[in-house]
């Protein structure tokens, strides 16, 4: 164990406690700070750590998909945040989905109960600039540390995101609702609430005249795809939420016999299945037009509402222009950024960079110099050199996508050319991945 050097971690989300768990499991000593329970974010209701402010979903569950590999990575590497997420899964076809509170409770127990890790209850207003430091605060930072990451690095960049509605199973109406998952994968994990075309039709037409809660700038600002809202999205043309996430495709409804014209899904999201979120339907709807506009949906007429949908403002730094691969600062090479708040986007992504800034913090406090670093044959290697290439022209929040990972070599025909090309690459990721696990633990042996 070193004796010497403790690291300091701020923020206790996902990317904080992936970060602080990875320094400790290889003998350094950690100081998290974590402002909850004294100070909440706007979009924040617990007091536990890694908690899942939008979707309890963590998406695609294959290795063919570049989210689903990027997380069998991080569990090769011995992810605390996907460790607990295997142990709170709850049904959702082909994708990763948990009971947000038990997620949450498992990774809170875990930090408390770590002998190298200090938990502060306390907000900090100044990254500390002596040291070895881990900043994961978040994309909702605020006030005078963000002033302070301001004038450390230059970037006043922010977009705005938004989180979906959760409703109670037994406020939702049955007999107009089933259950199914699209084209039976993962059996009747979905509920869903189909829709002919006059009900659609007037759906959209309530959407897109509803009034929106006042998000100052919003209509100046930037607003990310994958979270997009779905007023905004119905305001794109009257089909456009019928190719998103109302799109009836591989379902059909018991009572026709049919394909619905549109369908709303619901995902299971607590273990006891009584929460139910809406898929997809991020908004910024005042809470009054939420219940009556979503109440147009067949099934949902007299839904109760455990969660309304929020939105709120995401901020992030100019990471291309000041981070190294290693999630660290170029100028000060001591303090490294993890988390939504260096542009990666989405919860394993924000996971991912709270790994490696984990072990890049940890192997400088033990006075290692350079081991083995993923490159972009794999994911997680991937996104920290998109994060970090000051080639990139216009910097946008990135979610983890094969277009960032190196090709492959050699063609692949016939239907499944790209499902082959994907597993091909996967193969090629995980080799790497297990090299650099054999890595960590030899570090972990000496060490921890």
């Amino acid at each position: 164990m070193s004796e010497s050097v403790e690291v300091t971690v701020i923020g206790a989300g996902l990317a904080g406690c992936e970060a602080a768990n990875m320094i400790a499991s290889l003998g350094v000593k950690v100081r998290l700070f974590e402002m909850k329970p004294v100070r909440k974010s706007p979009a924040h209701h617990s007091d536990g750590y890694a908690e899942l402010v939008c979707s309890n979903s963590l998406r695609a569950a294959a290795l063919e998909n570049a989210i689903g590999l990027l997380k069998e990575e991080l569990r090769r590497l011995g992810s605390l945040i996907m460790e607990s997420a295997d142990r709170a899964q709850v049904p959702a076809g082909g994708a990763l989905a948990v009971d947000r509170d038990e997620f949450s409770s498992y990774i809170t127990e875990k930090i408390r109960n770590n002998p190298l890790i200090t938990v502060v209850s306390e907000e900090v207003t100044k990254i500390p600039r002596e040291g070895i430091v881990v900043v994961a605060t978040g994309p909702l930072t605020d006030g005078e540390l963000y002033e302070d990451i301001r004038s450390l690095t230059g970037s006043d960049l922010h977009f705005f995101d938004a989180a979906a509605p959760i409703v109670t199973l037994d406020s939702i109406d049955m007999t107009k609702a089933f259950r199914a998952s699209r084209y039976g994968k993962g059996g009747d994990d979905y509920i869903n609430c189909p829709m002919n075309k006059d009900e659609y039709i007037a759906f959209r037409n309530a959407l897109v005249t509803a009034e929106r809660a006042d998000v100052k700038n919003f209509d100046k600002e930037v607003v990310f795809e994958g979270c997009m809202p779905i007023e905004t999205m119905a305001s794109r043309g009257e089909d456009t939420m019928r190719y998103g996430p109302l799109k009836p495709v591989g379902l059909i409804d018991p009572a026709t016999g049919e394909e619905p014209y549109a369908c709303l899904q619901l995902r299971q999201d607590n273990r006891a299945k009584t929460m139910y979120n809406l898929v997809g339907f991020q908004t910024r709807l005042k809470f009054g037009e939420q219940k009556r506009v979503f109440g147009m949906i067949p099934g949902l007429e007299n839904a109760e509402y455990y969660r309304m949908g929020v939105m709120h403002r995401n901020t992030y730094i100019n990471s291309p222009e000041n981070l190294t691969p290693r999630y660290s600062l170029r100028k000060l090479p001591s303090i490294h950024f993890a988390g939504q708040i260096t542009g990666v986007e989405g919860y394993i992504e924000s996971t991912a960079s709270g790994l490696l800034a984990g072990f890049y913090a940890a192997i400088e406090a033990l006075g290692i110099d350079s081991p083995m670093m993923p490159d972009a044959d794999t994911v997680i290697g991937s996104m920290a050199l998109y994060v970090s290439d000051p080639n990139v022209k216009k910097f946008v929040p990135m979610n983890a996508n094969f277009g960032l990972v190196n090709p492959i070599p050699g063609k692949f025909r016939g239907k499944t050319a790209k499902k082959d090309k994907n597993s091909a690459i996967a193969a090629r990721a995980l080799e790497q991945i297990d090299r650099f696990a054999v890595t960590i633990e030899e570090i972990r042996k000496l060490h921890g």
